[in-house]
């Protein structure tokens, strides 16, 4: 039905618009990752704590940016490939595999997936970060930023890093960088998430290790009048009845088509 208004009206589809700022660098002992978490609906902020540090394997996290319908479920089916794979080989996994299969079903689905990625973990070969496209390209590097606010957290990662770096200065710099493409990019803002992945097989994940826009002392600054505060029971209520469904729905009246992968 769009399709038939736009060939009618002359009008090229635009896509959607997402906002994200994520980052992923390596240093001397494992891996930082980095991501902002605001989630975005066109002009509208849709969450102000989103989660965008995905899980997928004990030693491998991913940051996701793009759609996050399509970020949560690919990194989900990745997840569980892996998981298949480590109980058939009885090895750790390795972070070249994770993104061999990412890349394998985002290229199948030509783009039409939205999902913009940052892997990193550590392995056998030692700490790895790759970034992933939408059509399926990669490329391995020592750090890497995607999302709107990729440029601003870039100009960080550009001026400062350096490599062997500790871990403490890593997670400084990712910190920074997220930052900058929080107040640098509309589509990126509230809190910045860490995730440290090392070489020991430790790993970890802290949420809100910076939280620049906590607006908790400020509402706290607000007195409110009582009118404004409705006691319990200020509504009467007339009558309540509950009549239990007949029937109902059951699995088996559910059709289940299994997503290619």
């Amino acid at each position: 039905r769009h399709l038939s208004q736009v060939a009618n009206q002359n009008i090229i589809p635009v896509a959607k618009k997402t906002g994200t700022t994520i980052v992923g660098m390596v240093y001397k002992d494992g891996v930082v990752l980095g991501a902002d978490t605001r989630a975005t609906a066109g002009t509208e902020v849709a969450e102000k704590n989103c989660e965008k540090i995905h899980y997928l394997a004990d030693n491998i996290f991913c940051c996701g940016a793009g759609t996050a319908a399509d970020t949560e479920k690919t990194t989900d089916l990745v997840s569980s490939q892996l998981e298949l794979l480590r109980m058939n080989t009885k090895s750790q996994s390795r972070i070249v595999t994770a993104c061999t299969i990412l890349k394998r079903m985002l290229f199948r689905y030509q783009g039409q997936i939205g999902a913009a990625l940052v892997l990193g973990g550590c392995d056998v070969n030692g700490p790895h970060v790759y970034q992933i496209y939408p059509h399926g390209s990669t490329g391995k590097l020592p750090y890497t930023t995607m999302g709107s606010g990729s440029l601003a957290a870039m100009s960080v990662f550009e001026t400062e890093y350096r490599d062997d770096m500790t871990e403490d200065e890593a997670v400084a710099l990712v910190k920074r960088a997220i930052l900058a493409g929080i107040f640098n990019d509309l589509g990126s803002g509230s809190n910045c998430d860490t995730c440290v992945i090392r070489m020991d097989g430790s790993k970890e994940m802290t949420r809100g290790a910076v939280t620049p826009n906590d607006v908790g002392p400020l509402r706290a600054m607000i007195n409110r009048g009582n009118k404004l505060i409705m006691p319990k029971g200020s509504t009467a209520v007339l009558s309540s009845k509950f009549v239990p469904s007949i029937g109902g729905v059951s699995l088996a009246d559910v059709v289940v088509t299994e997503m290619e992968t």
